[in-house]
């Protein structure tokens, strides 16, 4: 009888995915159906964590992310738990063997948005490593599936994929993140005096992560690299219209990409995937 509860406890992260991000949705689709369901494991328990220290500012947010992470703790030792979504995640964490450091480091990164932080180099590095970085080394040991050399040898590009995406989340919702919740993650950039030398700054760096990453794609197993592939694409299509916007306009407006764009974008990308043989 388990079974249903296990089975309970991934549609539960599933139907979180599909609620808090189409993008990610459509790349998970894309990958082999035999790995969705670790996957939709971990962005349902990272997406948990955001929300507790992103949307929940009417309750004790440090209280409950502590709580969570004690939770966490709890049903990686036991093997079970009554959440759903920490249930799939620990049964996917001990079903890859997972590093365990790397959930501590997300969970560090999640405590440093409880804080007031003016972030410098170090503590920007820090943060993405956390935030970001390790999310896309939890992937990579699902995408491997226990091949330790092939891991070693994607790790490097895997982080900087997350880092990709993290910069570009950064200057996609600059707005609300300054305006709503009181943060700025560039390390010695003043919001109020952002304009577009900064901006190009900070896309540079970008663009050469990405470089770097979509090598790292071309290598992953073909049971995961059409799904990462569309990913990266979403988010090149992003990054580029951010290129197109003006600093002035980005700290006003969060920039998007309409769901009518993202399905053109996977159809686009399953030929280019096809032709290039990618």
């Amino acid at each position: 009888m388990k079974k249903l509860f296990d089975d309970l406890s991934y549609k539960i992260s599933k139907q979180t995915t599909k609620q808090y991000s189409t993008s990610f949705s459509l790349g998970i689709l894309a990958l082999s159906p035999k790995i969705r369901n670790s996957i939709y494991a971990i962005y349902g328990y990272v997406r948990l964590a955001d929300e507790i220290v992103d949307s929940f500012h009417d309750f004790d947010r440090s209280a409950l992310l502590a709580r969570f992470k004690e939770q966490t703790n709890q049903a990686l030792e036991e093997k079970i738990s009554l959440n759903p979504i920490l249930q799939c995640f620990q049964e996917t964490v001990h079903n890859y063997k997972i590093d365990l450091q790397l959930i501590n480091q997300f969970l560090n990164s999640m405590e440093m948005d409880l804080q007031k932080i003016d972030y410098n180099s170090d503590l920007y590095k820090q943060y993405i490593l956390g935030s970001a970085e390790v999310v896309g080394l939890m992937c990579l040991y699902i995408f491997v599936d226990g091949n330790k050399q092939q891991y070693e040898a994607l790790k490097p590009s895997a982080m900087k994929l997350g880092s990709a995406f993290q910069k570009v989340n950064f200057l996609r919702d600059l707005k609300d993140d300054y305006q709503v919740l009181g943060r700025t993650y560039f390390p010695n950039v003043d919001i109020t005096s952002f304009d577009n030398s900064v901006k190009e700054h900070i896309e540079n760096d970008i663009q050469q992560e990405f470089r770097e990453a979509l090598e790292g794609i071309k290598n992953l197993p073909s049971s995961a690299r059409f799904g990462v592939y569309l990913a990266y694409r979403y988010y090149i299509s992003l990054f580029r219209k951010i290129k197109r916007t003006p600093a002035k306009k980005i700290i006003n407006q969060r920039i998007r990409i309409s769901n009518g764009r993202k399905f053109s974008l996977m159809m686009s990308s399953y030929v280019q995937y096809k032709i290039s043989y990618l």
